[in-house]
């Protein structure tokens, strides 16, 4: 509901930041007066112009479809990484909560979020078939395949869905799943790197 008292412009940059995940209408309200105080336009015009580029230059990775701003992303083309094994994930926030632990060399796969009934998100509204047709196709062929979802009801399920459809297309695929070292009901992203490394290395079979 608008406040009469602020104008329509400030109102509006308090909306939009009050549609930002975390951000509550207290917070909104905080961020957008922190930049009417600021003494010179080099601030707000570079946020501006960091939206912009944000908006223009990134896009998802053809491959592993995290966010990038070349195709392939620089994780896909590194010729150092081992292309025999790939972590899925939900996020790619994920993809940045595992590279800071150092431990993991291998490839990625984006999904794009988690199989949610109550929110009206199934399987075909993830990026489960381009998995399944990666892990089909993949030369040299891939020799382990780590679910990284969160440890979450929806985390869960959809890693057991997603590790029935690998399986059909290859019995003998080795398909892991992340030890328990992270909290249940937890999210990559806020887990330390400590705990997420020894994750990593006690992932199990499935």
């Amino acid at each position: 509901m608008p406040h009469p008292a602020l104008p329509s412009a400030v109102q509006r940059l308090i909306d939009e930041f009050s549609r930002l995940p975390g951000i509550g209408p207290k917070s909104a309200s905080r961020l957008t007066f922190f930049l009417l105080r600021q003494d010179h336009a080099d601030q707000i015009g570079a946020l501006a112009e960091a939206l912009r580029e944000l908006r223009e230059r990134t896009r998802s990775c053809s491959t592993c479809f995290n966010i990038t701003d070349d195709d392939p992303c620089r994780l896909c083309s590194d010729s150092n990484r081992d292309s025999t094994v790939l972590c899925v994930v939900e996020e790619p926030l994920d993809v940045l909560a595992i590279e800071r632990t150092g431990r993991f060399r291998g490839r990625y796969h984006v999904l794009g979020g988690v199989i949610s009934p109550v929110e009206g998100v199934g399987p075909e509204d993830l990026r489960v078939a381009e998995l399944v047709e990666r892990a089909r196709t993949a030369q040299p062929p891939l020799r382990e395949i780590i679910l990284a979802t969160n440890v979450s009801l929806e985390g869960e399920a959809t890693a057991m869905y997603v590790q029935r459809q690998l399986t059909a297309i290859d019995p003998g695929l080795r398909v892991t799943r992340l030890a328990r070292g992270l909290p249940v009901g937890g999210d990559l992203e806020y887990a330390d790197e400590t705990t997420l490394a020894r994750a990593l290395e006690g992932r199990q079979s499935m």
